[in-house]
């Protein structure tokens, strides 16, 4: 039997700020998922940048890495069959005010006026930077 698939989830500062954690948790355990661990932590700009380092050299790097750097961000591992793509179809699009009704993001997220997109949540978006991810975050 192969083992299941595993993401890396994290509620951003705006989802730990406004009471989100357990409502974002939940929806995701409800689908049946597992949390196999999980963490609240204040996450360095050095371990933002590596994690966000796709984004290297874009406009909105440094608003993304200060936000997140803002505050708590809870990061949790999930596991399940067919779990990165179950989650992400969760969490909704990035843009949370065009996200669906019924998403996470769509139902929670909204543009606050400000340089970054706050919409909650992240979610690996391959087992390739699931792996990556969770050796950073849990490593």
């Amino acid at each position: 039997m192969s083992q299941p698939e595993r993401t890396l989830v994290l509620v951003k500062p705006d989802g730990v700020e406004r009471g989100l954690t357990g409502e974002i948790l939940a929806r995701i355990e409800r689908k049946g998922y597992q949390i196999t661990e999980l963490l609240m932590l204040n996450a360095t700009p050095q371990m933002l940048a590596e994690h966000y380092e796709e984004h290297q050299g874009k406009d909105f790097f440094e608003p993304l890495v200060n936000f997140m750097a803002s505050g708590p961000i809870v990061a949790a591992i999930f596991e399940g069959d067919r779990v990165i793509e179950g989650i992400r179809q969760l969490a909704g699009i990035s843009d949370p005010t065009l996200a669906d009704a019924g998403t996470i993001r769509g139902d929670f997220g909204r543009d606050w006026g400000e340089s970054v997109q706050k919409n909650l949540i992240h979610a690996s978006d391959s087992t390739l930077s699931a792996e990556r991810e969770i050796d950073l975050w849990f490593g």
